[in-house]
Parts: structure tokens; sequence; C-alpha cells
């Protein structure tokens, strides 16, 4: 399965990482999905349709993110929404009418998995405590880009780790958000977790030992 743009931003697309970790995913066939950070929802449609070629209805995708700026979440490192390409400006403005950021725009491109998908609006460091997560075998991580969201997130998948599951995260050697690399270093010694550096240290992929 090759990952697709559904005509949305997204960084997955370059050098091929999004074909990688959708090929991370196929070698655990997780059956309950986490993404930390949905933004456009180009990832969330790649991992349901991967999900459903394996699962058939039987899986579950959650998806949690900000899904708007507000001045709760100013702090936050939230994506450039603004398309360069104008066709696709005027897609979104004119025909859709939809912010592509809006939970109702996200909701709109994994229509086709109603069923199957449950989307959270709300920040990661209240959000994360009230999820059973014990119910969650793969959590891909790319939510706020702060140290202390990073820490709050990482604590709050250490149980799907303990149970033999999988996190990866993106972005863990962005130069411009250097509090990712700390936290998940610390995360994972502190914890004594295996660690594996994906896509020239892009993904972070941690296990347990």
């Amino acid at each position: 399965m090759k990952y697709k743009k559904y005509f949305r931003k997204t960084s997955l697309k370059q050098k091929g990482h999004g074909d990688i970790l959708l090929n991370e995913i196929i070698k655990k066939k997780p059956k309950v999905f986490l993404e930390i950070g949905v933004f456009h929802g180009v990832t969330a449609r790649n991992v349901c349709e991967l999900l459903y070629q394996i699962h058939g209805n039987e899986f579950k995708y959650i998806g949690l993110d900000l899904f708007q700026k507000s001045e709760e979440n100013i702090s936050e490192v939230i994506p450039n929404t603004e398309f360069k390409n104008p066709i696709k400006h005027f897609y979104f403005k004119y025909v859709k009418r939809k912010d592509p950021y809006s939970l109702e725009s996200v909701e709109d491109l994994l229509k086709k998995f109603k069923n199957n998908i449950h989307l959270i609006k709300g920040n990661s460091n209240k959000i994360l405590k009230k999820i059973d997560m014990k119910q969650i075998d793969f959590v891909f991580l790319d939510g706020g880009h702060d140290y202390d969201t990073v820490v709050n997130d990482l604590n709050c998948c250490k149980e799907v780790i303990n149970l033999k599951g999988t996190v990866i995260c993106d972005d863990y050697n962005l130069g411009s958000a250097p509090g990712v690399k700390r936290a998940i270093d610390e995360f994972v010694n502190k914890n004594k977790f295996r660690c594996e550096f994906i896509c020239e240290n892009r993904f972070a992929k941690i296990q347990n030992s």
C-alpha cells in the first residue's frame, strides 16, 4: 500500500516516509490505533485504509487533536494550515467551504470509516489521562512539540508499551523542536525501553525490551 496525500497537506509524503510508517504498522497489525496530532487527517485516512485491508471492519482508529487555534493552545506548535497551491486553497474555501484542519473536515475525509473512528477534540495534556490506554496497541505520536507536552504524552503511553504495544514518535530530529528529542531520550532511558530510529532519525520507535 502506498501512502496517499488525498489532496491535503502532509509532510510524510517526503522521501517515502509515509510508506515506511505504513510498513511498520503492517508488521504489528494493530486493531486499536491511536494518533496524537491528526492535522488534516491524511495519515488517519491512510491508516484506516490499511487496517481495513488487514482486519476488515474489525479495527478502531482514535484520533486526538486541537483541531483549531485558540488562546488555550497558543503555546503549542500548530502546523501551517495555509495551502501554497491556489487550486487547493480555492477548493477548500469555496467548494468544500471547510477549514481542512477542522474536526468537521477530517470527519468528512474519514466518512468511509465512520463506524471505526473516534475523533477527539482537545489538548492531549488533559485528554490522554482520560483514555483507557490498555485497549490501544499502536500509537503514532505527532502532537504538541513542547517538551512538557511530549513528556505528558509519552508517560500516558507507557502502559501501551508495557503491554507489548508500539509507540512511534514523529520529528525526533526536528531542529526547531529540540524538546521532542530530549523528552524521548529521557523517557526511554528512565524506563529502559528499546528505541529504534527510522528514516534518518525522523521516527523513534519505542517498544518494551
